[in-house]
C-alpha cells in the first residue's frame, strides 16, 4: 500500500511539536489494493463513516476501475493522522486475522508506501543518510527512499514497515522534515493507471502488456479503429505516407508535428498530465521542445511503431480541438 504525501503551508517544527499542528492543513493520499479499499469502506461503508466521524478528517476514495485506488485524507495534523491511525489499525487487524494460524506473531509488521516528491527526499535522507538513519533509530520503523522514479511522475516511494505506532511515530517525523523542506519547482504526482504496461496492436484489437501477458483493452481498440480512419483520410489527401495501410510491421518510426505556442498547453495539461495520458494510451514517446526565441510553434516529435505514432496524433488533435 502507498500513500502519496501533500503538504501546503510550512510551519517551525518546534511549533509542530508543542500545538500538536492544528494550524496546518495536510493532505494525505493512500494507494491501496481492492482488497485493503474493500476494508476501508467496509459494509454499506459503515467503516469509512464510522471514520470520519471520529477523526473529524475528510476522507475520499477514488473512483474508476483500476486494481489500485487512492484513498485522500484531509484535515489539521490531528485529524489526519488520527484517521491515519484508525486506517492502519484495520490494516493490522486484517493481518492478524489471516495469520492466525502463526501464534508467534501477534501482530505482523504492516508496510507502507509514502510518495513524496524527489526534491525533498535529500532533507529525508540527510547528509550522508544522518536523517534516515536518525528516523530509524527514534521510532524502531524501516524506511527505505527508492532510487528511482516512479512511472510518470517527479516522486519516489518511501517503504516504512514495522508496527502501527512505529509507522505512525515514523509518519509525523517525515511530516515534520517535509515542512520544512518544501518541494521544489513543478512536481508531477503518480497517478496509478489501468494499464502501466506497453500498448501493442493486432488485429484491430488493442492490448496493454502487464507482465508477461496481453491484457486487451476495448477503450484503446476503439480509439485504434477512430485513429485508423483519421489516419486512412490523411493518406488519400497526401502524396505519401508513412504508416504503409495502417499495417503495423513493428519498426520504429519518428513523425514530426508543429503546434502553435498557445495550444501546446492543451496537449501537456495540468502538471503534465494531459502529455503523461497521450503517451500511456498510444505507446508512443513523445518529446515536446523547448520554445525557440521568436518562434510562434513548438516541435513535437513522436516515436514508435507506425499504430502508436497514428494514435498519439490522433489524441493530440483531439486535445487541440476539444
Amino acid at each position: 500500500m502507498c500513500s502519496d504525501l501533500e503538504l501546503q503551508p510550512t510551519m517551525d517544527q518546534t511549533d509542530y511539536c508543542s500545538d500538536g499542528g492544528l494550524h496546518v492543513t495536510l493532505t494525505l493520499r493512500l494507494l491501496m489494493h481492492g482488497k485493503e479499499v474493500g476494508s476501508i469502506i467496509g459494509k454499506k461503508g459503515d467503516t469509512i463513516k464510522r471514520m470520519r466521524e471520529e477523526s473529524s478528517a475528510r476522507i475520499n476514495v477514488s473512483e474508476g476501475s483500476c486494481p489500485e485506488r487512492i484513498i485522500t485524507i484531509t484535515g489539521s495534523m490531528e485529524a489526519v493522522f488520527k484517521a491515519f491511525t484508525m486506517i492502519t489499525g484495520k490494516l493490522e487487524e486484517d493481518l492478524s486475522t489471516s495469520s492466525l494460524s502463526d501464534t508467534t506473531r501477534s501482530k505482523p509488521p504492516v508496510t507502507l508506501r509514502l510518495v513524496i516528491p524527489a526534491s525533498q527526499c535529500g532533507s529525508l535522507i540527510g547528509k550522508g543518510g544522518s536523517k534516515i538513519k536518525e528516523i530509524r533509530e527514534t521510532t524502531g520503523a524501516q524506511v527505505q527512499v527508492a532510487g528511482d522514479l516512479l512511472p510518470n511522475s517527479t516522486e519516489r516511494a518511501v517503504t516504512i514497515s514495522g508496527t502501527q505506532d512505529a509507522i505512525i511515530h515514523c509518519i509525523r517525523q517525515i511530516c515534520a522534515v517535509i515542512l520544512e523542506s518544501p518541494p521544489k519547482g513543478a512536481t508531477i504526482p503518480y497517478r496509478p493507471t489501468l494499464g502501466p504496461g506497453p500498448v501493442v496492436f493486432s488485429g484491430g484489437q488493442a492490448y496493454t502488456v502487464q507482465g508477461q501477458f496481453a491484457v486487451p483493452h476495448p477503450d484503446l481498440s476503439k480509439l485504434h479503429q477512430l485513429a485508423a480512419q483519421h489516419a486512412s483520410y490523411n493518406a488519400v489527401n497526401q502524396s505519401s505516407s508513412s504508416y504503409s495501410g495502417l499495417d503495423n510491421s513493428g519498426q520504429t518510426t519518428s513523425q514530426e508535428l508543429l503546434i502553435p505556442n498557445d495550444l501546446i498547453g492543451c496537449i501537456i495539461g495540468r502538471q503534465g498530465s494531459k502529455i503523461n495520458e497521450i503517451r500511456q494510451m498510444s505507446g508512443a514517446q513523445i518529446k515536446i521542445d523547448n520554445q525557440v526565441d521568436g518562434s510562434t510553434e513548438r516541435l513535437v516529435t513522436i516515436t514508435g511503431g507506425a499504430l502508436n505514432i497514428n494514435l498519439a496524433q490522433y489524441l493530440i488533435n483531439a486535445c487541440i480541438h476539444e
